[in-house]
């Protein structure tokens, strides 16, 4: 089953915490929902022209350095606004080429495609150290197309809310128990549908997602104390994109959270810094 982790904290700090962004653009639009109107690709380019310049002016006002997950896709239209981010000191790994979900592809298709990611970071002078899947989702081959190219962590997976862990593949079986295999060369940083600013503030048709910002602000300091509280050496990866967080009544609630966290002890981090400070 899972091997569980523990992040060796610097001193005096009470829980890592990844501010963790997903810069889709318009691919999310393209080829999660199919949509390639001029509403649809203005809401990615909100992401590019808005949202990234005031995610990283944020980010540089608290001295927080973090995560961007983006899709070749992104890079090869916004190359400029990708090399920003780098130049600001942020990490940037592997999100898939145009957001594809991997869960039902070939093991020939999926590997195509992420090699075309890698490709497309290569472009802006980035070997990933990390991958999120477009989605949250995996297929069978997923795993070990991850430990084949030489990425070291993950943070697509849900098996656990605090700590890293190595996953081990899961047969499921309908007729008796589910079998696991042995845990992954990978170290697994698990995220939360809850705390992803998506499915709390975008709109999609027949799916409105349109929380107030004192509910997600509820759910995620919520979820951040107990952390604080009940954890030791202990993580919190919080999942948001450039077009939602960006908008103006979520940066304003994002730059709050950042206040609680700070208040409370967080250490904020890429991904990549926090990986070398796991054990297991």
């Amino acid at each position: 089953m899972q091997k569980l982790g523990k992040v060796n904290l610097p001193e005096g700090k009470k829980i890592a915490v990844n501010l963790g962004f997903d810069f889709d653009s318009s691919s999310v639009w393209m080829e999660s929902y199919g949509k390639v109107s001029p509403v649809y690709t203005s809401r990615g380019e909100f992401g590019a022209e808005v949202g990234v310049p005031r995610i990283l002016n944020l980010l540089d006002k608290y001295d927080i350095k973090s995560t961007f997950f983006i899709p070749g896709h992104t890079i090869d239209t916004y190359p400029d606004v990708c090399k920003e981010i780098l130049a600001r000191g942020h990490e940037i790994a592997h999100h898939g080429y145009v957001h594809e979900d991997p869960t039902d592809l070939p093991i020939e298709e999926e590997e195509a495609i992420f090699v075309k990611g890698l490709e497309a970071l290569d472009r802006i002078g980035v070997k990933p150290m990390g991958y999120r899947s477009p989605g949250f989702d995996f297929s069978p081959n997923t795993m070990n197309l991850l430990e084949k190219h030489g990425i070291k962590y993950d943070s697509s997976l849900m098996g656990q809310d605090f700590f890293p862990y190595c996953p081990a593949p899961c047969k499921v079986n309908f007729d008796k128990g589910n079998e696991f295999g042995e845990p992954a060369n990978l170290v697994e940083m698990p995220v939360s549908w809850y705390m992803d600013d998506f499915p709390h503030s975008e709109f999609i048709m027949t799916r409105t997602g349109m929380k107030p910002q004192s509910q997600i602000f509820e759910i995620w300091t919520g979820t951040f104390d107990y952390g604080v509280e009940n954890v030791e050496n202990g993580m919190l990866s919080v999942a948001m994109h450039p077009q939602v967080v960006g908008r103006a009544h979520n940066i304003a609630m994002l730059e709050k959270f950042i206040n609680h966290v700070i208040d409370c002890g967080a250490w904020l981090a890429p991904f990549a810094e926090i990986y070398k400070k796991i054990e297991f």
